[in-house]
């Protein structure tokens, strides 16, 4: 279990340009999308679909800012309420929100219009995952996350590629991966031995020896 805060990313998908309403500032996109593997990140995390629940949403203050900028809020959903929107969906956390008609508002619908912003970040905590090995790559499995604390629209991944491919484990995850390797180095259960079948001619053979070295077994 690990209760500090992570942050993933995923391209945003937004609308903004409803050719019915041509003032629309509606923008939506996932926070995080489930049963997908990620980037390599130090090892390969999914989140499983049973991961978020609408308890995760009630029980979370989650905020929409510009860039992880606390001074830049754009929307809230606090307890399941407020001008953000979460569901969950069969792809994974879907958020909502209309910009708010302030500059800040006007600045991230430029900045989504020119293609500046392609990535929204997901921040949460865990309360229960599943570490594997296999092959020679480290597997994380989220069951189950704790809290969300904001899905942002952002400049740059928190993961960006420079990083994405390395194959040191970060350090935060370092105790969970001492547990692993030493499940890993826990003596297997053996399997009992087998005893190969015996051709019936191999037993006639070996009982004819045998009556020749003790002519007492030479029957009658």
């Amino acid at each position: 279990m690990n209760r500090n805060i992570q942050y993933r990313n995923f391209n945003i998908e937004y609308r903004f340009d409803d050719t019915s309403n041509p003032d629309s500032r509606t923008v939506e996109g996932y926070g995080s999308v489930f049963e997908t593997p990620s980037a390599d990140l130090g090892f390969i995390e999914t989140i499983s679909r049973s991961a978020i629940t609408e308890d995760t949403i009630k029980n979370s203050d989650v905020f929409a800012m510009l860039n992880h900028d606390t001074d830049k809020i754009l929307a809230r959903s606090r307890y399941g309420e407020g001008s953000l929107e979460l569901s969950i969906d069969e792809k994974g956390l879907h958020y909502r929100f209309e910009a708010p008609k302030t500059n800040l508002g006007d600045e991230l619908l430029e900045h989504l219009n020119r293609r500046e912003i392609t990535s929204s970040s997901f921040a949460f905590t865990v309360a229960e995952d599943i570490w594997e090995k296999r092959d020679g790559q480290i597997y994380r499995t989220i069951t189950k996350i704790d809290r969300i604390y904001d899905v942002s629209p952002v400049f740059e991944p928190a993961y960006p590629a420079a990083e994405c491919h390395h194959r040191n484990l970060p350090s935060e995850y370092e105790e969970e991966l001492k547990k692993l390797e030493i499940r890993m180095e826990e003596k297997p259960i053996e399997k009992p031995i087998e005893k190969p079948i015996e051709d019936p001619k191999d037993e006639l053979t070996q009982d004819e020896n045998r009556m020749e070295e003790d002519p007492k077994e030479k029957p009658n």
